[in-house]
């Protein structure tokens, strides 16, 4: 960080502040947005990742689970949902749950990541009943469940406060919340594109009240839309200053938005130049978070593995089967081995860590 060619000077002052350790405020962020000058930026980031996590990338061996597709909620951007009596509709039975897992299922895998649609023909039970099954089958794997904005709607399925839905669930064997459901963390970005899921308040609320029951939790942003680059940045301050509180973050993950078919033209993906510079802003800003998450799933292998030298520390996990980024446009393969992940990492000069879902090093490869 001290030494190093600067080619857009609006940036120094910025660089001054990451080099005595001072925050970054939002327009510190737009200044980082709005430059050209992608190297610095990276080498800010890679420089600060390196302070915490030195050459450490982690991954986990997991399998992805959706128990339904069902869901009353209506985004904008999803093409996953389906409506109860629309084709290709689906709940899982128990049954049908243990033998998906079934088929899938290896002794190495260490978490099971579950979320799945806003299902209002069902009682809130069957999702309690699906971490209880799971727990009871494979109690050696965690449970990794269910977005924040599912558990606002499991609250309101239920006529329970959020906090007894969590306990409830906590019980049946929920051992940490997945990120998803946040979006954008700004009003007028969700009553467009989001209107029927949790309000910004909401999520941030469930997360909170997570942290407080000791669950340690993910976070995402899904970028690349109509939202702006102050939008961006309201989100990664709101979830920082939640960060401050009780430091029940893990990672943050930025998720590219998909286009509604694979064949749409490049101009309607996200480009490599902002993504990767999306990945290092976080890296800037979210001083206080462990871990910044490359999502392969959405950005491709190969520049989830450049992005090891733009501040992220965590390149996700195998997931056997990912469906949700899928239905809308995603152009990867839908899982990974592990083998595969152990080669883009130490093909970025860094070392692969197998780790679990609390960041516990299983193996260094």
């Amino acid at each position: 960080m001290d030494q190093f060619f600067v080619q857009d000077k609006a940036l120094i002052p910025v660089i001054e502040k990451i080099r005595h350790g001072q925050r970054l405020s939002l327009q510190d962020g737009l200044k980082l947005y709005e430059s050209p000058d992608l190297l610095t930026i990276a080498q800010l980031a890679n420089a600060v990742n390196y302070q915490k996590n030195g050459n450490k990338v982690y991954f986990i061996q997991n399998l992805y689970i959706n128990p339904t597709n069902v869901c009353e909620a209506q985004c904008k951007f999803c093409g996953y949902r389906r409506s109860p009596d629309e084709e290709g509709a689906y709940t899982m039975s128990p049954e049908v749950l243990l033998e998906y897992v079934g088929e899938r299922y290896h002794n190495q895998i260490r978490e099971f990541h579950i979320v799945g649609g806003h299902n209002p023909t069902v009682k809130f039970d069957y999702y309690v009943d699906t971490v209880k099954i799971l727990k009871k089958n494979y109690p050696n794997v965690t449970i990794k469940a269910y977005t924040a904005a599912e558990i606002v709607f499991f609250a309101k399925l239920s006529r329970l406060k959020t906090e007894e839905v969590l306990k409830t669930l906590m019980a049946a064997g929920l051992e940490s919340l997945t990120g998803g459901g946040a979006e954008i963390l700004t009003e007028e970005y969700r009553l467009k594109m989001s209107p029927d899921k949790a309000t910004t308040q909401e999520y941030l609320q469930t997360h909170e009240l997570a942290h407080k029951l000791g669950l340690k939790t993910h976070a995402t942003m899904l970028y690349g839309s109509i939202e702006s680059s102050e939008d961006r940045l309201t989100h990664m301050l709101l979830l920082r200053e939640l960060q401050d509180k009780h430091q029940g973050f893990y990672v943050f993950i930025p998720l590219a938005m998909q286009p509604k078919k694979q064949t749409a033209s490049l101009n309607m993906r996200t480009s490599a130049f902002d993504d990767l510079k999306t990945l290092a802003i976080s890296r800037l800003m979210l001083d206080n978070f462990p871990h910044i998450k490359a999502y392969w799933i959405n950005i491709g292998t190969q520049l989830a593995q450049m992005s090891l030298s733009y501040g992220v520390s965590d390149i996700h996990g195998t997931l056997i089967e990912e469906r949700i980024s899928h239905s809308v446009g995603a152009t990867t393969q839908s899982g990974i081995t592990k083998d595969e992940l152990i080669w883009l990492i130490k093909g970025a000069n860094k070392v692969p860590v197998e780790r679990d879902t609390f960041y516990n090093i299983i193996k260094e490869y």
